[in-house]
């Protein structure tokens, strides 16, 4: 490729350069195997130590211990949206859980897990609040922890710690023993900041996330499960789905999305090597910072959300003038900027900035909005 693109987009996502490299080796002949990974059987000694190794090194990147269940699955945090309360919401007698929306991914979860019981709000920013003497609009701000109210015998709590259309993320884990709920384990759905900060596995009862962002292509979700919420799946849930069978048998309950596992356990190596995640946020760290520091730089540039909830990963933007969106976008594309279109629930622009994008080419954004704003500021 003569020229160097940069691809921003939300998902799926650009991967490292390094695993493309090695998986473009390996497609023809894994190791000597005669096979292309896409031809294993996934019940085959080759994908066994394929899988087997993804998911040990995924324990060592998080500090899984074996208490936790480490299942790959099909069908994006979407489909786990309604897999999660078909299998934990009979938890208790109560067949209820909470939610608390910060956004659209939270409140589509939400939506989904009301077709399984009862789901009850505990907690929201649907609407504008005043902060520090702003006005911030709806999903662009979180309620604090002591705000989340947490019923006892919900048969857990849900929250999205990183919303990637809105550009929110909560990078702590709550108390549930604060909350009075010490007893209610934590679902999050880290989707689209997986993998990009340390998290303590053991603060949750369980956490999910759709690959296509850091760990991977689209196609398999990681699904981090506590071994004693296991065996509460409603009658009607299916096989496939039910977290029983996907831990016994490993991931390989039925096919699993095998070329998916294969590359995603490549990103895992790929982050060992550099260190781990806290050697990746602390990079990730340094790109947002330098991008958000541009952008506050004038009012040319807006990015509206609650300053102590912009997310690392996803940083929405929108220009003073939205007639010039169109150029801007077309100007960015001649200097080989991608998908950097905001979603179209929300508009304007939206810079995802995951692992795989490196701060060279978080500067040529940077570069770009400079000279855009010199001309047409």
């Amino acid at each position: 490729m003569d020229k160097q693109y940069w691809n921003f987009s939300a998902g799926p996502s650009k991967l490292p350069g390094e695993v493309l490299q090695q998986a473009a080796e390996e497609m023809l002949d894994w190791h000597g195997s005669g096979q292309s990974v896409m031809e294993m059987s996934h019940r085959g000694p080759e994908f066994t130590q394929i899988c087997d190794e993804a998911e040990a090194d995924l324990r060592a990147l998080m500090d899984i211990p074996e208490e936790y269940a480490v299942m790959f699955m099909q069908g994006g945090a979407t489909a786990e949206n309604a897999i999660l309360p078909m299998n934990l919401i009979a938890r208790n007698a109560s067949h209820s859980a909470d939610y608390v929306l910060t956004g659209i991914w939270s409140t589509k979860s939400y939506k989904e897990a009301t077709r399984y019981g009862t789901v009850r709000i505990a907690a929201q920013s649907h609407q504008d609040r005043q902060i520090n003497g702003h006005t911030y609009a709806p999903w662009t701000w979180v309620p604090a922890f002591e705000e989340w109210k947490v019923n006892p015998d919900s048969s857990y709590l849900h929250f999205c710690s990183n919303e990637t259309i809105g550009g929110v993320e909560i990078g702590a884990l709550p108390d549930m023993s604060s909350l009075g709920a010490g007893s209610v384990p934590l679902v999050v759905d880290a989707s689209s900041h997986f993998l990009s900060r340390p998290l303590d596995i053991r603060q949750t009862g369980m956490v999910y996330a759709g690959a296509q962002k850091n760990a991977g292509p689209a196609g398999v979700t990681v699904v981090i499960l506590h071994r004693d919420l296991l065996g509460h799946a409603l009658p009607y849930c299916p096989s496939a789905f039910d977290y029983v069978n996907v831990a016994r048998e490993r991931s390989r309950f039925n096919t699993p999305p095998t070329y998916a596992i294969y590359i995603a356990g490549l990103v895992f190596k790929w982050l060992l090597a550099k260190g781990g995640l806290a050697a990746i946020e602390a990079e990730n760290i340094s790109k947002a910072k330098a991008l958000y520091r541009q952008l506050d730089s004038s009012d040319f540039y807006c990015n509206a959300i609650q300053p102590e909830y912009r997310s690392r990963m996803n940083v929405p933007f929108t220009l003073r003038d939205d007639s010039l969106n169109a150029a801007f976008l077309e100007g960015a594309q001649k200097q080989q900027l991608l998908n950097l279109k905001g979603h179209k629930s929300v508009g304007g622009m939206r810079a995802s900035i995951y692992n795989a994008m490196p701060m060279e080419g978080v500067l040529a954004l940077i570069d770009y909005l400079k000279e855009f704003e010199r001309q047409h500021g």
